[in-house]
């Protein structure tokens, strides 16, 4: 992807939108937003603990330190190791592409797909906290850290989409002008992650929202 591609991307794509657990954004706040991997490492989970957390999560799984105080880890009922084995490519093993997906934090890059996740399954029953990022100031931050997916990575059921080692792409190599030719504004990346996590996210975030479904119930937090 070149510069007027990327800034093609930020002009269709202003906001991010990252969906937490209810009542995270505190703690999101003062400690950063992580990956799963960067987010027990700061809570210090005992490696005897952390495997069944990195491996497929059916639930989500909160985690508490006695000076940071808790974080959720959210569930990974969309995918199945028997439907993962199907798609994976490049000799990867479902224990493989959870250790890719652990390593980054994600954001959806509309809000279209923001409110399918929210009204996905059982989490259109659950509040989240929803944050708002600014594209091109966490970008302009943390560049080189993020990688761009041109699928749903966290979705493997029946018939998934095939994914390898390169399903993540780095800004540089990612594939745009290609995407662009198959797909309207909007859908030309799906996902952006960052790895480890962005710490600084209270810098870029423009506004956290407590949402249900379609609904956003309160404003959490608004800069300026």
């Amino acid at each position: 992807m070149g510069a007027d591609e990327l800034a093609e991307l930020i002009e269709d794509c202003p906001v991010l939108y990252h969906m937490a657990a209810a009542g995270s954004w505190p703690s999101i706040r003062r400690h950063g937003l992580w990956g799963t991997n960067a987010l027990l490492d700061l809570f210090e989970v005992a490696a005897k603990d952390r495997r069944a957390i990195e491996a497929r999560r059916s639930a989500s799984v909160v985690i508490r330190h006695p000076r940071l105080g808790e974080a959720t880890i959210r569930d990974q009922k969309p995918m199945s190791d028997r439907s993962l084995r199907a798609c994976l490519e490049d000799g990867l093993r479902p224990a493989d592409w959870y250790a890719l997906l652990n390593a980054r934090a994600f954001f959806s890059l509309t809000r279209t797909r923001l409110l399918r996740m929210l009204n996905a399954g059982s989490y259109r029953r659950e509040a989240h906290d929803v944050i708002e990022v600014d594209t091109a100031s966490l970008v302009s931050a943390h560049g080189p850290d993020i990688t761009l997916c041109a699928i749903n990575s966290g979705f493997a059921q029946r018939r998934a989409v095939p994914r390898g080692r390169s399903t993540f792409l780095s800004i540089a190599d990612y594939p745009y002008a290609e995407w662009r030719a198959k797909r309207s504004r909007g859908e030309r990346v799906v996902e952006l992650a960052v790895s480890p996590g962005v710490p600084d996210i209270s810098l870029h975030a423009r506004r956290v929202v407590r949402m249900r479904g379609d609904c956003e119930v309160e404003t959490l937090w608004s800069r300026g």
